[in-house]
């Protein structure tokens, strides 16, 4: 993976080769081992790399000269399907240096050109300077697993694979207004689709691609979506095309020349993963490495919920004897966690998930010391309707984001939740993708209910976890790859009925069934547990005591925006609703408030 750069103008660009320098350096976390900047008059493209494949010539900004002809790439991603492009390419007479993905992922638009996204098998965010046409294509990939930043400003076009990357380019202001606000409490740590929250700052969405000239300005298009199709297959043959997609896009995407290793929770996806993995490092001679995180003390205060029905330490044992890996047990501090959560918002740009975010990001730190790529198995609960609430009728039936059940607006002051009509500000962002979901004339109404759960879990909570899993692992240079978001199996699983979904009447019930062989059946039928989280109390009374201060600081920046007394009333809640998801309790919103207040004063440069 990498960090991508760059500015297209219909002017000459005046930018200094030392500004681009500095933004160059904001992104070097995601891109350690190599750099380069590519300069012309109307063009600046940067780029950070961490080197997997081809280590030698893969090297970018990439460029392709022929005559008067001349394209330019700067990419971040891995294709999944880099071997049967290039054969396809070879046959229409392309020759090649290396092995790289990239080299090919260049000759694949200089053939096809915007035409080349529907190609591609991977993530990715990517932009490619036409300098003879003086124009250039950006594309983001179909899921969304890889961030495109970027800003249109009357002639010129800046972008970024994160928002520090923007922000370091004179022509954009670290601004916000009441609405940046509103996404935080109202929305966050979600964000809607699009959105930088900072003023004047955009993400391009998944699944779009378009072209930036004079001519035509920005202009871009939706390239893929998810409809809804005959699903003619017998639950058999349902079984055996799930079991032959998801081992197919694992294999994939364990192609590297440097480490792989796996996440491995004890849960069905990452087990699922771990095993294919494992099987695939045996027949070449190999032992796979798996990581698990652990919280100190965790064990003597851990308690069974309705969420969190189990404790993952005897089922991650089961696999480890399972696999024959060598595991690496990262156990974390609480105290190391609090530390870590100004870090998780310095990576991810904006307030997060708190202390979710925060392990990831001490896990990722601690897994980058023994391999570059890992294997996560992010985007399984989405597509195959693993969430509580796709199960809990009272949740699926109401009308709203299944995963934010509480009331939001009394946190905001009321002049803010005036401006931006707060009591609708979520609903309305609900209900357009409602309108979106694509359904066949003929479905049932609890059929139609069930692809709008998907559309709202994958427009939405998943990408809240893909923006996790990228900052936090990138932040650490470490690559994380997640089969799971193969769109190969996003599209077939978008047109299977929930009845085969929930066979058995279990969650996940249809991936248990096209796993049944692969792991120990104690593991593949277990209930389903979220990410591990810390259950120490002295967690709870750390960031409580952290936020106490802030209230009693009058100048804290966060009661310019935020109601003290909403504050004091969460430290004193014995029974707060989930803030986002099962994750988020009252641990994790008071830690989230601490991340607002951080963010906030970085913003206005407070010490």
């Amino acid at each position: 993976m990498c960090g991508i750069a760059g500015i297209a103008s219909y002017a000459p660009v005046q930018d200094s080769i030392s500004l681009w320098s500095g933004i160059q350096q904001t992104l070097k976390k995601r891109g350690p081992d190599q750099d380069g900047i590519y300069r012309n008059t109307y063009t600046t493209l940067a780029h950070t790399r961490l080197s997997v494949v081809d280590l030698e010539n893969g090297i970018q900004p990439m460029i392709f000269a022929e005559g008067d002809a001349e394209f330019v790439l700067v990419y971040n991603g891995e294709l999944y399907n880099t071997a049967q492009l290039r054969t396809e390419l070879e046959h229409r007479g392309h020759t090649f240096k290396g092995h790289s993905d990239t080299e090919v992922l260049l000759h694949s638009y200089m053939e096809w050109k915007s035409a080349c996204v529907h190609r591609l098998n991977g993530i990715f965010a990517f932009a490619v300077w036409e300098n003879h046409n003086r124009r250039l294509f950006i594309a983001r990939d179909r899921i969304g697993v890889k961030p495109f930043f970027y800003t249109h400003k009357q002639e010129q076009f800046l972008f970024s694979s994160e928002i520090k990357g923007l922000l370091a380019h004179p022509l954009v202001e670290p601004k916000i207004d009441a609405f940046s606000i509103a996404e935080l409490v109202l929305i966050g740590p979600g964000r809607t689709p699009g959105y930088g929250v900072f003023c004047g700052i955009e993400e391009l969405p998944p699944a779009h691609c378009g072209y930036f000239d004079k001519e035509n300005g920005l202009k871009l298009i939706q390239y893929w979506k998810m409809e809804d199709k005959p699903h003619t297959d017998s639950f058999p043959q349902t079984v055996e095309t799930v079991r032959n997609l998801i081992t197919d896009a694992i294999t994939r995407q364990l192609v590297s020349d440097v480490p792989v290793g796996c996440f491995l929770s004890g849960g069905v996806d990452s087990s699922a993963i771990s095993s294919v993995a494992g099987r695939y490092f045996r027949e070449q001679g190999k032992q796979l490495h798996t990581f698990s995180v652990y919280y100190k003390d965790n064990a003597q205060h851990f308690q069974k919920s309705r969420f969190q029905p189990d404790s993952d330490d005897a089922f991650i044992g089961q696999m480890v004897g399972f696999l024959g890996s060598k595991h690496h047990s990262i156990v974390l501090e609480t105290a190391d966690l609090v530390d870590a959560l100004e870090a998780a918002v310095d990576a991810r740009d904006l307030p997060g998930m708190a202390d979710i975010d925060a392990s990831l990001l001490l896990f990722c730190k601690e897994v980058k010391n023994t391999v570059t790529v890992a294997l996560s198995g992010e985007c399984a609960d989405e597509i195959f309707g693993g969430y509580p609430w796709y199960r809990d009728d009272e949740i699926l039936m109401q009308n709203g984001f299944p995963w934010m059940q509480n009331t939001r607006e009394g946190f905001l002051k009321p002049e803010i939740a005036e401006w931006v009509n707060a009591s609708s500000y979520a609903q309305k962002r609900y209900e357009k993708t409602i309108e979106r979901t694509h359904a066949l004339a003929h479905c049932t109404p609890h059929e139609r209910r069930m692809k709008e759960m998907v559309n709202l879990n994958i427009d939405w909570f998943m990408q809240t976890l893909l923006d996790r899993k990228d900052r936090m692992s990138m932040y650490n240079g470490l690559e994380v790859r997640v089969p799971f978001c193969d769109y190969r199996i996003v599209e077939y699983l978008y047109s299977v009925p929930w009845e085969m979904k929930n066979y058995r009447n279990r969650e996940k019930g249809l991936l248990r069934e096209a796993l049944r062989g692969l792991l120990p059946d104690a593991v593949l039928w277990r209930k389903k547990s979220p990410y591990p989280k810390t259950h120490n109390p002295a967690y709870l009374a750390a960031v409580s005591d952290k936020l106490s201060e802030i209230i009693a600081n009058p100048a804290s920046p966060i009661l310019q925006y935020i109601r003290k007394e909403a504050l004091e009333n969460l430290l004193k809640s014995e029974n707060l609703i989930p803030w986002y998801g099962q994750l988020m309790t009252k641990p994790q919103t008071i830690a989230y408030f601490l991340q607002i207040n951080y963010w906030l004063s970085k913003l206005f440069k407070i010490s």
